[in-house]
């Protein structure tokens, strides 16, 4: 699905944030994320523990040595501080319909950012990203109906509605950009 040469993720800047690879020491600030009930309702449904965190930095890392592409580390460029994270994945859902052919978007950022427009900042400059280093840069992600924030966000940013399904029981509603709707302008570049 990606073109060749992506073992880890590359340094993107926007006019906010700094998009990195995660390190070992984001675990506090990354457990502190997942941690909290008000950041997780939509998505888990349950705080994770600090062993499910750290699996799931380690998953992070393992989709750019495997895959070429993953999630990044947002940090605000002004401060240096963690704001959340944003990337790209293949769960290999079992999900109908099957999310096979597309890359997965999501994003998290924790509940002090809220409401300044990071994360659009951040999905805009990995869908840039995409555009230009994913052989095909279909682009899906999965939502809850009840996740209104998430829902503007993927319309905001050139997502359609594709289909109402259910993940694990749960009803989702399935969004997808295909490559040949480019990610609205975005003032990244990558180092």
């Amino acid at each position: 699905m990606t073109r060749p040469g992506f073992s880890s993720p590359p340094e993107i800047l926007t006019a906010r944030l700094r998009l990195r690879a995660h390190r070992p020491d984001d675990l506090a600030a990354c457990h502190a994320l997942w941690g909290d009930i008000d950041v997780v309702r939509h998505i888990t449904g349950k705080p994770a523990t600090r062993e499910e965190t750290w699996g799931r930095l380690l998953r992070y890392a393992g989709h750019w040595h495997m895959l070429g592409f993953g999630y990044w580390a947002l940090e605000d460029r002004a401060t240096g501080a963690f704001v959340g994270e944003a990337g790209l994945a293949d769960y290999r859902r079992d999900i109908v319909p099957s999310l096979s052919d597309h890359a997965e978007i999501g994003w998290l950022v924790s509940p002090q950012w809220h409401g300044r427009g990071l994360a659009s900042e951040a999905v805009r400059a990995i869908l840039a990203w995409g555009d230009a280093n994913l052989a095909r840069p279909c682009v899906a992600c999965l939502i809850s109906p009840d996740n209104r924030p998430s829902l503007r966000l993927a319309e905001r940013v050139g997502f359609r509605m594709w289909m109402h399904t259910s993940y694990r029981g749960d009803p989702v509603v399935l969004y997808r950009r295909d490559g040949d709707a480019p990610a609205a302008a975005t003032e990244a570049s990558s180092t």
